[in-house]
């Protein structure tokens, strides 16, 4: 209701700052124009920074790869299945998680 209501002050800064826009020759429109195309330059630039780059470190990355997929055999299978062996299970993982955010609900619940 408050924002219905003008007092004489509000009239008064309602016709101060009523004014006839300025003529500017269109110059705010190619100020706006320019800063667009400076804000999609911009947001363009990262995303085909990252293409050219992915696509000049593509061969030493496929190099590295099959470096790393040569020295696997080198490895022995017992120490293979070992380090295979002491990766936790799913179902660990998952009890883990449930305990966790149990707890911090519970942390939560006792702090309020």
């Amino acid at each position: 209701m408050a924002e219905r209501m003008k007092d004489a002050e509000d009239r008064l800064l309602e016709a101060m700052f009523e004014s006839s826009p300025i003529a500017d020759d269109g110059f705010s429109v190619q100020v706006v124009r320019k800063v667009k195309k400076q804000l999609w330059f911009r947001r363009l630039t990262l995303p085909v920074a990252a293409v050219i780059g992915g696509v000049i470190a593509f061969k030493p990355l496929a190099g590295l790869v099959s470096l790393i997929a040569g020295l696997s055999t080198l490895v022995p299978q017992d120490t293979l299945s070992m380090a295979t062996g002491s990766i936790p299970q799913f179902q660990t993982i998952v009890l883990g998680a449930v305990l966790l955010i149990a707890g911090l609900l519970g942390m939560r619940m006792i702090e309020h």
